[in-house]
C-alpha cells in the first residue's frame, strides 16, 4: 500500500463549498470554490481505505478520497484507493515516506488548527454566552431602570399633587382664617360698640331718668310748697285784710252807729233821755271788737306758724335737691370712669385680636415657607434621583455599548482568522484537486471536504446536522447553566398549541430605546397612557382652585361691600338674588343649551344672579315635566355635554344654576301583569310599593299621599326610606357631577314641606324655590281684596320646609293683575304692609309676573301686557326675591327697561328684607319708600318727595315714566 505525500503549500483548512442536495446524491456548482469544482469522492460498498494513488490526477480512472476525523482523538487519515484498469502504480520509497512525512506534518498541522479553531469556538460561543448575559442583564437592569424611574415619576406626581394641594389648602385656610379674623373683629367691634353704647345707654337713661326724676320731685315739692305757701299766705293776707276790712267797715258802722246814737243821745239828752245806758252798750260793742281783733292775731299767729313750717319743708326740699345733685354727679363720674375702662378694655382687646391676627399671619407664613422649603428639598432630591438613574442609565448604556464594540471586534478578529483559513484550505483543495474531473461511480456513500474537514454525509446520521441541530459538542459551564436558569423563569412559557397561543395574555416585552426614555413625560399624553389619570387630577385640581379662588374673591368683594349680608339666615341664597326663567313652553323645540349658554354674559351685566334652567331628565312629554330615567340628562333641550358646557358657561359669569326637579311624580317605563305602567326603568327600578296607594290610576302599593294628587302621572310616595335616600343621592350627583347649585321644585302642593327639608338639608342648594300654586279668593267674578288665607297657605308650606325654602309669591301674582287697573289700595293691608306673602315673610317671598305655564304660548293665567312695566317696576323695587322671564327680557323689547330697574334696586341696596313704608294707596296710584335711599310711585297719583312732610333729605329722579312710574334715590 502506498501513501501520497503532499506539498508543504498544501496544508491548510479545506471549507466546505456551497451545494444543493437533490434525491440521494450531491451536486455541486461550478461556479464555486474560487471556480472550480469540489472534490467529490466515491467509495465502493467496503469502504476500503486502501490508498492507491496515480501518477497523473488526468487519468480516466474512477478514484475516491475519503477521509475521516474521530471527534475524540482528532486523527487524521487519508486513504486513497484508486481502481479501474486495476494498475498499481509503484512508487519510490522515499517519495512515499517524503509524502507520509508531509502527510503526518499537514496531519499535526491540521490538529493543531482544529484545536485552535475548537478553541476560538469555544471563546466565540463563549463570548455569545456572555453578550447573552450582558443583554439580558442590561434589558433587566433597564427595565429596573424604567420601573425606578416611572415609581420616581409617580412619587413626584404624587409629591407634587400632595404639594399642590396642601398648597391649595393652605391658601384657602389662610384666605378663610384671614376672612375669619376680619368677620371676627368686625363683629367682636360691633358687639364692643353695641355693648358700650347698651351699657352707656342704660347708664345714661337711669342718671337722667333719677336726675330728672330727683328734678321733677324737687320741682314739684318746690312748686307745692311755693304754691301752699302762697295760697296760705295770700289766703291769710286776704282774709286779714277781709277781716281787717270787715272789722274797720264793721267798727265804721259802730262808730256811725255810736254817733248817731251819740247824736241820737244828745238829741234824747237834750230830750231827757239817759246817756248812761247808750255809753255802757257802746263799751260792750268795743269789748266784743276787741274780742274780735285778738282772734285776728290768734289766726295770724297761727298763720305765720304754718309759714315758719312751710318754709322748714322748702329747706328739706332744697336740701334733697342738692343730695340729688349730687348723686347725679356721682352717676356723671361712674359714667366718665365706665367710659374710660370700656375704651381701655376695648382698645385691649383690639390689641389682642391684631396680635392674634399676626400670629396668625406669621404662622401662616412660616407654614408656608417651611412647606415650600420641604417641597422645595422634596422636589431636589426627586431631581437628584432621577439624575442619578439617569447616570446609572446612561452609564449601562455607555457599558453595554463598549461591550458590544470588543464582541464586534472579537467577532471581526475571528471573522477575518476564518476567512484566512478559508483561502488557506482553498488552496490545498486546488492542490488536492489539480484539474482532476469526477468520476462516476458509487452513490452509496458521499465525503465532503467540509472547512478543513473531509465528513462523511450519510443522510440522517449526518454529523453536520448534529452540529446544526445539537450545537458544538462540549458541556455548557456551571456559571453559564445558572444564568440561563435566573434568566429563564422571566421569559414566557413555550405554547405548543396555536389557540393557546393565540389566548394568551403575554405580549412582548417592548421597551423604548434609551434616548426616548426622557421624552415621555414630554410627550402629550394620550388615551390609555399612564400619565392621562395624574393630568386629569392635575386639570381637577386647577378646576377646584380656580373655582374656590372665585368663590373666595366674590365673597371678599361681597364683604367689602355689604357686610350685612353675611348675617341673613339660610335659605335666602345671598339675600340680593334676582333669578332669570331661562326658557318658555316652546324651548324644547331648539338646541337649547346651545342658545342659553351665549347669553350668560349679558346676563351677569345687567345685574342677573340666578338662572332657572329647564328640567334636565328624559321625559315622555318634551318640555320635561313628566321625567320617567332620572338619570338619563339627554333631553328635549340637549344633550348631557350641552347641560354641562351651558352650566359653565354661567359659572365662568358668577351665575347660579337652578335645576327644575320634579319629585312630586315620575312616569313609569313597564306594565305590570295588570297592564298598569307603574315599574319604573333605569338607575332607580322602583316598582308599585314607590307610588301612593291613593293614587286612582296606577295601583300604588305605598302609604297614603301627603298632599294632593297629580292625576297624569304615578305620584311618588316620599315616606318610603329608599325613595328619600335615591332622591338625595340623585340631588347630590346633580349638585356634585352636572354643576347645578339649587333648586326650582315642581308642584310641592303634591308632598309634605317636611321632605323637602329633608332634601334640602341633604343636597345643601345655595337657594331653593318651591312651586306653590294655590287659587286665590273671589267673590261673584271679582278678586277679593282680603287673601289672608291665600298667603297663610303658602307660608304654612314654607314654615313645614323649617325656612330651608322659599315660594313663588303666587298672591302678589294674581293681586297686582288688579291692583295696576287703577285699584292701587289692593296693594296695602289692614296692618298697612305689602298684600301677598311679600308682606308676611319677604325673605322667602319669590315675585312674579309670568312663567312657562301662565305665559308663554300655555297663557293659562298672562299678565296684562300693556302693565309688564308697572309690574316689574313693583317686583324690582320691593323686598322679595325677583324673578324675570325669558320672554319679556330677549322676546318683549324690555330688555332696557329691566336693566334700568335691576340698577335702581342695585344702587338702593334693596336686598329680600328691606323695610317698606307705604304713604299711598288709592285709586289714584301707588307711593312707597323701600329702604333708605328709594321712593317708587305707580299711577298718575300727582307726588313727589318734597311734597312728604315726613320725607327728609335731597331725593334725585333716577327713572321718570309719567303716569306708569317713577322713581326717586336719596342724594
Amino acid at each position: 500500500m502506498g501513501s501520497i505525500s503532499l506539498p508543504d503549500m498544501a496544508v491548510g483548512i479545506i471549507h466546505h463549498c456551497p451545494t444543493a442536495y437533490s434525491g440521494a446524491h450531491w451536486k455541486y456548482d461550478k461556479n464555486l470554490c474560487l471556480g472550480r469544482r469540489p472534490p467529490i469522492f466515491r467509495t465502493a460498498s467496503k469502504r476500503k481505505k486502501n490508498l492507491f494513488c496515480k501518477p497523473h490526477w488526468l487519468c480516466k480512472s474512477r478514484t475516491s478520497i475519503f477521509s475521516s476525523m474521530d471527534d475524540s482523538s482528532n486523527t487524521f487519515a487519508d486513504v486513497v484507493e484508486t481502481s479501474g484498469r486495476n494498475e498499481v502504480l509503484k512508487i519510490e520509497e522515499d517519495e512515499l515516506m517524503t509524502a507520509r512525512k508531509a502527510l503526518s506534518e499537514a496531519q499535526a498541522r491540521q490538529e493543531a488548527i482544529e484545536k485552535e479553531r475548537d478553541q476560538l469556538l469555544e471563546e466565540l460561543a463563549c463570548l455569545e454566552a456572555k453578550q447573552q448575559e450582558y443583554v439580558a442583564t442590561i434589558l433587566h437592569e433597564k427595565e429596573l431602570a424604567i420601573a425606578e424611574v416611572e415609581a420616581a415619576k409617580s412619587l413626584f406626581h404624587q409629591k407634587l399633587q400632595e404639594s399642590v394641594e396642601e398648597k391649595f389648602s393652605l391658601e384657602s385656610k389662610l384666605v378663610l382664617a384671614k376672612n375669619d379674623a376680619v368677620e371676627l373683629a368686625v363683629q367682636v367691634e360691633k358687639l364692643a360698640e353695641i355693648a358700650f353704647q347698651q351699657a352707656t345707654s342704660h347708664i345714661l337713661e337711669d342718671a337722667q331718668l333719677r336726675v330728672s326724676a330727683a328734678e321733677t320731685t324737687a320741682a314739684e315739692a318746690a312748686y307745692q310748697m311755693e304754691k301752699q305757701i302762697r295760697d296760705v299766705t295770700e289766703g291769710s293776707i286776704l282774709s286779714i285784710v277781709e277781716q281787717s276790712k270787715y272789722a274797720i267797715e264793721k267798727a265804721l258802722d259802730v262808730a256811725e252807729k255810736a254817733g248817731e246814737h251819740a247824736t241820737k243821745a244828745v238829741s234824747e239828752f237834750t230830750e231827757g233821755m239817759n246817756p248812761l245806758d247808750e255809753l255802757a252798750s257802746i263799751q260792750s260793742k268795743n269789748i266784743m271788737l276787741q274780742g274780735v281783733v285778738n282772734d285776728l292775731e290768734s289766726q295770724l299767729l297761727l298763720t305765720r306758724s304754718d309759714v315758719d313750717r312751710l318754709e322748714l319743708e322748702l329747706e328739706k326740699a332744697h336740701a334733697h335737691g342738692n343730695a340729688f345733685e349730687l348723686r347725679a354727679k356721682d352717676a356723671e363720674k361712674a359714667l366718665l370712669e365706665f367710659q374710660e375702662s370700656s375704651k381701655k378694655n376695648t382698645l385691649q382687646k383690639e390689641e389682642e385680636i391684631m396680635s392674634l391676627i399676626e400670629k396668625m399671619k406669621k404662622d401662616s407664613s412660616e407654614r408656608k415657607k417651611a412647606s415650600s422649603k420641604a417641597f422645595k428639598a422634596e422636589l431636589q432630591s426627586i431631581r437628584d434621583a432621577i439624575g442619578a438613574a439617569k447616570e446609572m442609565a446612561h452609564s449601562k448604556d455607555d457599558a453595554y455599548l463598549r461591550r458590544c464594540e470588543a464582541l464586534q471586534r472579537s467577532l471581526k478578529a475571528s471573522e477575518a482568522t476564518t476567512k484566512m483559513w478559508r483561502q488557506r484550505a482553498e488552496m490545498a483543495e486546488s492542490i488536492l484537486c489539480k484539474e482532476r474531473p469526477l468520476g462516476e461511480g458509487d452513490e452509496d456513500s458521499i465525503y465532503v471536504v467540509n472547512g478543513g474537514r473531509i465528513d462523511l454525509l450519510t443522510d440522517d446520521d449526518s454529523q453536520k446536522w448534529k452540529l446544526l441541530s445539537d450545537g458544538p459538542r462540549r458541556e455548557i459551564p456551571q456559571w453559564m447553566a445558572r444564568k440561563i436558569r435566573t434568566i429563564r423563569p422571566r421569559f414566557p412559557p413555550r405554547k405548543i398549541d396555536v389557540a393557546e397561543a393565540l389566548s394568551s395574555k403575554f405580549r412582548s416585552l417592548d421597551l423604548p430605546k434609551p434616548n426616548e426614555v426622557w421624552s415621555i413625560a414630554q410627550e402629550k399624553p394620550k388615551e390609555g397612557d399612564t400619565l392621562i389619570e395624574h393630568v386629569i387630577e392635575k386639570e381637577t385640581i386647577e378646576k377646584k382652585r380656580k373655582a374656590l379662588e372665585h368663590v373666595l374673591q366674590g365673597k371678599t368683594i361681597q364683604w367689602q361691600k355689604t357686610p350685612e349680608q353675611t348675617n341673613l339666615e339660610s335659605g335666602t341664597g345671598t339675600g340680593r338674588e334676582i333669578v332669570f326663567q331661562g326658557f318658555n313652553w316652546e324651548s324644547w323645540r331648539k338646541q337649547w343649551y346651545l342658545d342659553l349658554a351665549p347669553k350668560a354674559a349679558d346676563l351677569s351685566k345687567i345685574g342677573v344672579t340666578s338662572v332657572w334652567f329647564p328640567p334636565p331628565t328624559e321625559s315622555v312629554a318634551p318640555q320635561g315635566y313628566m321625567p320617567s330615567d332620572l338619570y338619563n340628562l339627554n333631553s328635549s333641550y340637549g344633550s348631557v355635554e350641552e347641560l354641562k358646557h351651558c352650566i359653565e358657561e354661567m359659572h365662568s359669569q358668577g351665575l347660579l344654576a337652578l335645576g327644575d326637579v320634579v319629585l312630586n311624580h315620575r312616569c313609569a317605563q313597564k306594565q305590570s301583569p295588570n297592564g298598569i305602567w307603574n315599574i319604573f326603568g333605569g338607575k332607580l327600578a322602583w316598582g308599585p310599593e314607590a307610588i301612593v296607594c291613593d293614587d286612582p290610576n296606577f295601583q300604588g302599593c305605598g302609604n297614603p299621599s301627603s298632599g294632593d294628587i297629580f292625576h297624569a302621572a304615578p305620584n311618588i310616595d316620599h315616606s318610603k326610606d329608599f325613595v328619600r335616600n335615591d332622591i338625595k343621592e340623585w340631588l347630590n350627583w346633580l349638585r356634585n357631577d352636572i354643576g347645578f347649585d339649587g333648586w326650582r321644585l315642581d308642584f310641592v302642593r303634591g308632598f309634605s314641606g317636611t321632605y323637602v327639608k329633608e332634601y334640602i338639608e341633604a343636597s345643601a342648594p345655595a337657594f331653593a324655590i318651591g312651586e306653590y300654586w294655590d287659587s286665590l279668593a273671589y267673590e261673584n267674578g271679582n278678586l277679593c281684596y282680603n287673601q289672608d288665607a291665600h298667603r297663610q297657605r303658602i307660608v304654612n308650606w314654607i314654615n313645614a320646609t323649617g325656612g330651608t325654602s322659599s315660594a313663588f309669591d303666587v298672591t302678589t301674582k294674581g293681586i297686582l293683575h288688579s291692583a295696576l287697573h287703577n285699584q292701587y289700595w289692593r296693594l296695602i293691608d289692614p296692618q298697612g304692609k305689602p298684600t301677598g306673602v311679600l308682606g308676611w315673610w319677604p325673605s322667602r317671598a319669590v315675585t312674579f309676573l309670568e312663567n312657562h305655564d301662565t305665559g308663554s304660548t300655555q297663557g293659562h293665567w298672562p299678565f296684562p301686557r300693556d302693565k309688564l312695566t308697572q309690574g316689574y317696576a313693583y317686583i324690582l323695587t320691593h323686598p322679595g326675591t325677583p324673578v324675570i322671564f325669558y320672554d319679556h327680557l330677549y322676546d318683549f323689547g324690555l330688555h332696557d327697561i329691566l336693566t334700568e330697574l335691576i340698577e335702581a334696586r342695585r344702587r338702593a341696596g334693596i336686598h329680600c328684607r328691606s323695610a317698606v313704608k307705604i304713604y299711598h294707596a288709592n285709586n289714584e296710584g301707588y307711593v312707597a319708600q323701600i329702604g333708605d335711599t328709594l321712593v317708587m310711585k305707580l299711577g298718575q297719583f300727582d307726588w313727589n318727595p318734597s311734597k312728604e312732610n315726613h320725607l327728609e333729605g335731597s331725593w334725585q329722579t333716577f327713572v321718570d315714566k309719567g303716569s306708569d312710574y317713577k322713581l326717586w334715590l336719596r342724594q
